[in-house]
């Protein structure tokens, strides 16, 4: 906790503070900075296409230097990334990403956005991203996020040509440049206007230049703006408060060094009116610009003048006087975003602190639950609450709030006809490039707004405000102390399946469990339940004829359900034909003539976020293949995280993990195969220290697999018998053909004859971070390239060592196997299978 001048603090739960930690501490000088914000009436949008492209030092330095309200459109949410926290992909990844984002913000002080775009992985050119997300789509999204922003200035990351790196990129300014237009052009996008926004005119747009590695777009005839200050009232500089916001960023690996002194950022004018000296060179950002707002701007720049840390409570009345002028102008963009700032500031010097919790994280819809309210003055400013809705319900409590005075009270809240808590992106089916969002108002909003909401009706120097407040979760960890989570609202029934793929090859049956979530709490005689998503466990029973439970069809098999209790159904699957496909099952509950789909609740928990809970069909993924495996027990080392050793174990082998500890040579000798996850040697130090045990290993006739590293090179000494490099080379194109360079390598016949349909229905893309400058001991096995370009012949080398073999495969198999692409478990089998002779 930081203290202020006179150790005076203000506790408040900020809207955007949804997050498992302390609630966030408003300081006297966190109040005096805020005060200095509301007197500025300028606004910057900065767009890019990922998290983790925005500038974190510029946003920051806007925001808390140059006071502007700045906001960060990302157009994805980063779901296509690779993950070096754990094994989430795709839309999980970007949940994971998403709060990363929000994260940072809090720290740069920026707001976040995001359009519906889906991050489909890398790509080489704009019109492949602007074709896959839909073009006019998303443009409509980046002029909707302008029109209710309504920036002076936009800034974009990137450039709109191939100096842009990725695809998605320069994909992101080119968007940014049409939407500069359509923004104010009441012809686009006109059925916008019917949910209060109007066309928009952004003063002009930049390109924040850059001088990235190999890449330097400055020059000394853009404009250049110094934004290495320091900023006395947070005691950081903006490059120190930079590597803070950056360094969120962990699932990606972003952890950065604070930086101090003179930073110079460079800009080029995109669109719009000139500029030589400044960002908002000729725009007035003062009162001014808001009729009869010249006094009001007056009458803030004399409370600061009499601002007394030591005491924030004495501006309150300087506050109601600003709060009733600013309500008093004509509606309009500032005056609702400077009357919410108002209020927030009025909160702040009163001490004011309220709390509305559960306790427990689930709530079952359609129940009803307690909620604690707590409220308490921590100044001698008169206050009173009126009453306080919770969820729209209203509830009287009216009370004269003494200073220090702790008050607090249980309500019961109904939860009918609550929606459950599914991010707004994922509740309707995707499109193959974008979320599809047809609720409006919810487009560009960083997350849902919260389930449950308190609304606590405060009288405060003469004035009645409203002051929303989330519902959380409170508890407390013995080792990290209080803290606040999300409240998750969960349906009555939810099922999983275990396991959640299943590899069928011939003559293979398998037993497939459903297991049912249910309610675990009571609250009350009347059944009102809090719901912790723990799966009961009981005994089987044999099945009954009656039950509501089933699994869907799939094409060439047969299900039949043997044995059964009142919390899981046990389904044996069987083959009628073995067809390379893949589908899945999912459970569905029939009563009363209806028919749905049980969903499963997903979590995804790491530390630096809240908990992130979204609901799913209850389903496995069913891969039927003709496929042979040789060898039996692998040797697994787990990398940055993916789901290859849970596919390994599908496919019929014995993983075993290994790690620092049990790399030995009695244990590699009992090993049919090892292999490595991906970015492995990237993530564990000690694996290079492991070099000769492996090698060894080899020699002696084992078999060792690595996959996917980024450490970048020309020499790779210490993963490999023999040297070669790791480029950033890809193909990114998931159906780019493929050639055999060897068609009559073991690698490719034996136990499975691989061809060209082996290749069919691979996801995202072929392979990344492929081999380069192999020794000739190497052989190239695969060659393969995107439209317009050379081939790429690194994704897939082996080379002979003593008695075994090693491989390094930039193929992405971390993807295609949890997918259930028949063609990649029938290669992987083959690759196992190396060291072992053809039958």
């Amino acid at each position: 906790m930081k203290k202020s001048l006179a150790a005076l603090f203000v506790f408040a739960f900020l809207t955007n503070n949804s997050f498992a930690q302390i609630p966030e501490t408003v300081s006297a000088s966190d109040i005096l900075l805020r005060m200095k914000k509301l007197d500025i009436l300028g606004s910057v949008l900065y767009i890019a296409a990922h998290p983790d492209d925005e500038n974190t030092r510029l946003l920051a330095w806007l925001s808390r230097d140059r006071l502007y309200r700045t906001g960060y459109l990302s157009l994805t949410r980063g779901d296509g990334g690779q993950n070096l926290i754990g094994d989430e992909q795709g839309i999980e990844l970007g949940l994971i990403r998403t709060q990363e984002l929000l994260a940072a913000r809090r720290i740069d002080g920026a707001d976040q956005f995001f359009s519906r775009a889906y991050d489909f992985g890398f790509s080489k050119t704009t019109a492949e991203a602007l074709q896959i997300w839909g073009e006019q789509k998303i443009l409509s999204d980046v002029v909707w996020i302008i029109r209710n922003f309504q920036p002076d200035i936009i800034i974009t990351r990137f450039p709109e040509d191939k100096r842009a790196g990725h695809g998605q990129h320069s994909a992101s300014s080119v968007l940014a440049r049409m939407a500069f237009s359509a923004a104010a052009d009441p012809k686009q996008f006109p059925e916008q206007f019917a949910y209060g926004v109007h066309p928009w005119q952004a003063t002009r747009l930049f390109w924040n230049n850059y001088n990235f590695g190999s890449v330097n777009t400055t020059r000394e005839d853009q404009l250049k703006i110094e934004v290495g200050g320091f900023n006395e009232l947070m005691g950081k500089s903006y490059g120190e408060i930079a590597a803070d916001s950056r360094s969120q960023h962990r699932s990606q690996g972003f952890g950065v060094p604070h930086s101090r002194g003179s930073t110079i950022e460079y800009f080029t004018l995109t669109e719009g009116e000139k500029a030589d000296s400044a960002l908002m060179q000729h725009i007035d950002y003062s009162w001014n610009r808001v009729a009869n707002g010249a006094a009001i701007g007056k009458m803030i720049e004399q409370m600061i003048e009499k601002y007394a840390p030591a005491s924030p409570h004495e501006s309150l009345p300087a506050l109601a006087d600003i709060y009733k002028s600013i309500k008093a102008l004509p509606a309009g963009y500032w005056r609702d975003e400077k009357l919410k700032e108002t209020q927030d500031l009025i909160q702040y010097c009163s001490g004011l602190y309220l709390e509305a919790t559960v306790s427990a994280a689930y709530a079952l819809r359609n129940q009803t639950i307690p909620v604690t309210l707590q409220i308490i003055n921590r100044s001698p400013a008169s206050i009173s609450v009126n009453n306080v809705r919770l969820n729209q319900q209203d509830s009287s409590w009216n009370l004269v709030l003494k200073p220090g005075v702790n008050y607090s009270v249980v309500k019961k809240i109904s939860l009918r006809n609550t929606p459950i808590s599914q991010p707004y992106w994922l509740v309707e089916p995707m499109s193959p490039g974008s979320y599809n969002v047809h609720d409006q108002t919810l487009i560009g909003k960083p997350r849902n707004p919260a389930d449950l909401v308190a609304v606590f009706e405060i009288r405060i120097s003469g004035e009645s405000l409203s002051f929303e407040q989330p519902v959380y979760y409170k508890y407390t960890d013995p080792v990290k102390g209080e803290r606040f989570e999300p409240v998750t609202i969960v349906p009555s029934q939810m099922a999983y399946c275990d396991p959640s793929l299943l590899v069928f090859s011939k003559n293979s049956e398998k037993e497939l469990t459903v297991r049912k979530q249910e309610k675990t709490a009571q609250h009350d005689e009347e059944e009102n339940s809090v719901f912790h998503p723990a799966f009961l466990s009981s005994q089987k029973r044999p099945a009954t004829a009656a039950s509501t439970v089933s699994l869907t069809p799939i094409p060439g098999f047969q299900s039949t359900e043997v044995s059964g209790s009142e919390n899981s159904l046990d389904f044996l699957l069987k083959p009628v034909r073995i067809e390379n496909m893949n589908s899945a099952t999912w459970v569905t509950r029939t009563g009363n003539g209806i028919t749905d789909t049980l969903l499963q609740c997903r979590t995804i928990s790491y530390d630096h976020i809240p908990r992130i809970d979204y609901f799913k069909p209850a389903s496995s993924t069913v891969v039927s293949v003709n496929l042979k495996t040789a060898g039996q027990r692998i040797g697994y080392i787990e990398g940055a995280g993916d789901r290859v050793s849970d596919a390994l174990a599908a496919m019929g082998y014995t993983v075993i993990k290994l790690n620092e500890s049990n790399i030995t040579a009695t244990m590699l000798n009992s090993l049919d195969a090892v292999m490595t996850g991906v970015r492995a040697y990237d993530v564990h130090d000690w694996l290079a220290g492991k070099y000769s045990v492996l090698m060894e290993y080899v020699r002696n006739g084992g078999n060792l697999i690595v996959q996917y590293n980024r450490n970048l090179g020309l020499d790779t000494t210490g993963i490999g018998p023999y040297p070669f490099g790791i480029s950033n080379a890809r193909t990114t194109e998931e159906n780019a053909p493929v050639r055999f360079l060897l068609p009559a390598h073991q690698v490719l016949h034996y136990p499975n004859e691989i061809s060209d349909r082996d290749f069919d229905g691979w996801i995202q893309e072929r392979g990344i971070y492929f081999a380069q400058h192999m020794d000739p001991k190497y052989q190239a096995i695969l060659s393969m390239h995107d439209a317009g370009e050379a081939d790429q012949n690194g994704s897939l080398i082996i080379g002979d060592y003593g008695k075994g073999k090693f491989t390094y495969t930039g193929l992405v198999f971390f993807r295609e196997l949890p997918a259930g692409v028949p063609g990649a478990y029938r290669l992987l089998a083959n690759i196992i299978a190396l060291n072992k002779q053809k039958k």
